[in-house]
């Protein structure tokens, strides 16, 4: 397999407008995640972007920037033109698709994914971290996964994604990860498909490929990454930078 690495970004977020150039000591975040990609060395990597002053500051880096639709009506959506538009030979089989605002994540979550894909045989990976409080399994922004795991692996299939406590009962509960990997044709066919009952009930894109019969394997990691959503999430993403620092 060859992966490529494609990292969506755009400026127009509801919560944190103009985040991905949001400064974290001294470094545009959307470089940050850039750079981390480049040292998990998964492959080639790409940012698809939407706006000039983000591929610019990619490009200052050293990185590589692909300009996209600004009407795209996913990061999705935004990763498959990317990926016709920087990879017309079919040189790469295997997408993945992280996030523009994991400025801290861990080479081991990417790989994660990578590793579920390949070692299960899924149309789709990515990646889920145990949740450690009953105040987080409550938490509807705190997305759960309701998965089969392997025995003795880190690793399994996905039945349902939910923002409710599931599933019901004792036992451990795991929060989504939002990285991905898909491998080519499967990309292509989630994007040509219409959003699902499930997925607009529940605002998450994966319920489609669910709905749609697809096979989501999932691979379990320490801890979920900081996810930069908010002013609060921007704050804690550069106190984390600074301590690094020290």
């Amino acid at each position: 397999m060859k992966p490529i690495v494609l990292i969506p970004a755009r400026m127009a977020s509801s919560r944190l407008p103009g985040k991905p150039l949001a400064d974290i000591g001294g470094v545009p975040m959307i470089v940050r995640v850039w750079q981390r990609a480049v040292e998990a060395d998964l492959g080639p990597v790409v940012v698809a972007c939407c706006e000039v002053e983000v591929q610019k500051a990619v490009e200052a880096a050293g990185g590589r920037a692909v300009m996209t639709n600004p009407n795209l009506a996913s990061g999705s959506d935004r990763v498959w033109a990317a990926l016709n538009a920087v990879d017309r030979g079919f040189e790469h089989d295997v997408v993945v698709n992280l996030q523009g605002d994991l400025p801290l994540f861990d080479a081991a979550v990417p790989r994660a994914a990578l590793d579920a894909l390949v070692t299960t045989g899924c149309d789709i990976g990515t990646v889920a971290a145990e949740i450690e409080s009953e105040r987080e399994a409550d938490n509807p922004s705190t997305v759960k996964v309701v998965a089969t795991w392997d025995v003795g692996a880190m690793r399994g299939r996905a039945h349902y994604f939910t923002r409710a406590r599931a599933p019901w009962g004792k036992g451990p509960w795991y929060a989504h990860v939002g990285v991905y990997v898909y491998r080519r044709e499967a990309l292509q066919r989630f994007v040509g498909l219409q959003p699902s009952p499930l997925e607009l009930r529940e605002k998450l894109e994966q319920l489609r490929a669910i709905e749609a019969g697809m096979s989501i394997a999932v691979g379990r990691v320490d801890e979920v990454p900081l996810s930069v959503d908010t002013s609060a999430d921007l704050e804690k993403a550069r106190t984390a930078v600074a301590r690094e620092r020290r």
